[in-house]
């Protein structure tokens, strides 16, 4: 049964349709990971054993026990039997053994100095916000106080209403004196006076 053709496109017989499209992945689903030749391997497990591997390199113990092994080496390959030798003079399998372990201890004494810039980094940033924040308060305490200073010279303090009690009760003094100096003198003028005036003012 050959497909017929409407209008140079191809149609197909009836049920085929599902079957002959090329099939696409969903959205509504996840992809299948992908399978890869190199092993995969937890970057952060990684770095931990780095850095402990170079804390351990940087340590006195790590030079002892080097040194140790290397007498150890030395001395067997010299002085044991011909027979029991495995790496005489001028001891190469030695040499090849160092090489092998600086070239695998430097990369990772990088890495974990990487993993150190990293964590100082960041701990730099949380430092320089730590620090903006803390000017920032300081800056707003500084105005405030500055706000309160003001707000204090304009508030009656207790040596200014002391002074200010002071004035009044010298001005009542003088007041009072001055009635009393008034009254006194009030009688001598009404024994001055005429007795008609007095007459006439009632």
């Amino acid at each position: 049964m050959t497909p017929e053709r409407e209008g140079g496109r191809e149609r197909l017989p009836a049920g085929a349709t599902a079957a002959g499209r090329p099939r696409t992945p969903r959205l509504d689903q996840p992809r299948a990971p992908r399978r890869r030749l190199l092993p995969e391997w937890d970057p952060e497990a990684f770095g931990r054993l780095s850095e402990r591997i170079a804390r351990f390199l940087g340590t006195g113990r790590f030079i002892v026990w080097m040194t140790v092994v290397i007498i150890v080496w030395l001395l067997w390959n010299v002085s044991a039997p011909k027979e029991l030798r495995f790496d005489e003079y001028p001891f190469i399998f030695l040499t090849l053994v160092l090489s092998l372990q600086a070239s695998y201890a430097a990369p990772l004494i990088l890495l974990a100095q990487n993993r150190q810039d990293d964590r100082d980094r960041v701990n730099l940033e949380q430092d320089r916000k730590q620090n903006e924040r803390s000017i920032a308060d300081t800056e707003y305490l500084t105005r405030e106080i500055a706000a309160l200073r003001i707000g204090l010279g304009e508030v009656a303090t207790r040596d200014w209403i002391r002074s200010e009690l002071q004035d009044v009760v010298k001005d009542l003094e003088e007041r009072h004196n001055g009635h009393r100096d008034h009254h006194g003198s009030f009688p001598a003028m009404r024994a001055q006076r005429p007795p008609g005036r007095d007459a006439d003012d009632h």
